[in-house]
């Protein structure tokens, strides 16, 4: 598999979007990427590699097609999770709002 740098493996996944998703899903993917970008995400994850956290890619993947995607990563990214990829806990995020928490992960599921 060929690596990426992280900010051109953005911009695959940004101009992916532009093709893939109607305007209004783009809007809100944009949104929650500008999210992933302001919080601290980028310190733990990146989009196609495995920093600490697991990629973007692998979560998105890992998710693909499960009907309560959006509940559980929000869940995690709110309350914190341990044990889903190894054994570094991934710490909570409680300040986040419902809304923004349904935009970054409407925004790591639509990553390819």
């Amino acid at each position: 598999m060929k690596k990426y740098s992280f900010k051109t493996a953005l911009l695959l996944v940004s101009i992916s979007a532009v093709i893939v998703l109607p305007r209004s899903s783009l809007a809100a993917t944009q949104a929650g990427e500008a999210l992933v970008r302001k919080g601290d995400c980028l310190g733990c994850h990146a989009v196609s590699v495995k920093v600490v956290g697991p990629a973007f890619h692998d979560v998105a993947e890992k998710y693909a097609g499960q009907a309560d995607a959006n509940a559980v990563l929000a869940a995690s990214i709110k309350n914190g999770s341990t044990g889903k990829w190894g054994d570094l806990p991934m710490p909570p995020h409680p300040n986040l709002s419902p809304a923004d928490l349904k935009k970054i992960t409407d925004w790591i599921l639509s990553i390819k």
